[in-house]
């Protein structure tokens, strides 16, 4: 069995959506499909194919979450600590080019949001700074041609 590392916030939180997804919009679109059947003739009814649609989409990402989260490890990122870049840390660089400053977090791969400033493990700007320093500049392929970022600050929090 493939285990996934994760964060403990991480994986509460893919046992809370996992629990709104089958107590409150299960429910919710069978009630939208029980409800566009009494509109008649469900072969021109959107509503009807709308909530089908959507009901797919829920009972794919309810197997989808039931068959990750027993397979989550749980990495405790408070008891690690250190330099280097690994899982959990929390890394600064500057883009060497535009002299640009972001912070990313190192996650696994199914809690990874950019939006909030989390990056995949396996994802090629995280895989050029595992095991790296403060100080180091690594190099990361882009569609654009490689870019390289200097390290700046390493934290675990």
């Amino acid at each position: 069995m493939q285990k996934f590392p994760m964060t403990a916030q991480g994986l509460a939180k893919l046992e809370d959506e996992l629990r709104q997804l089958k107590s409150e919009e299960r429910p919710a679109v069978i009630r939208a499909i029980a409800e566009a059947r009494e509109h008649g003739d469900l072969s021109e009814n959107a509503e009807y194919h709308a909530a089908r649609e959507h009901q797919s989409f829920i009972e794919g990402r309810i197997a989808e979450l039931e068959s990750v989260i027993p397979s989550v490890e749980v990495i405790d990122v408070s008891k690690l600590s250190g330099d280097q870049v690994r899982f959990g840390a929390t890394v600064t660089i500057i883009d060497d080019d535009s002299e640009e400053e972001k912070t990313y977090r190192i996650v696994g791969q199914h809690e990874a949001d950019t939006k909030q400033g989390s990056i995949s493990l396996s994802s090629p700007l995280a895989k050029a700074l595992l095991g790296k320093s403060v100080g180091d500049t690594v190099e990361v392929p882009a569609p654009g041609g490689a870019r390289a970022y200097e390290i700046t600050k390493v934290r675990f929090i």
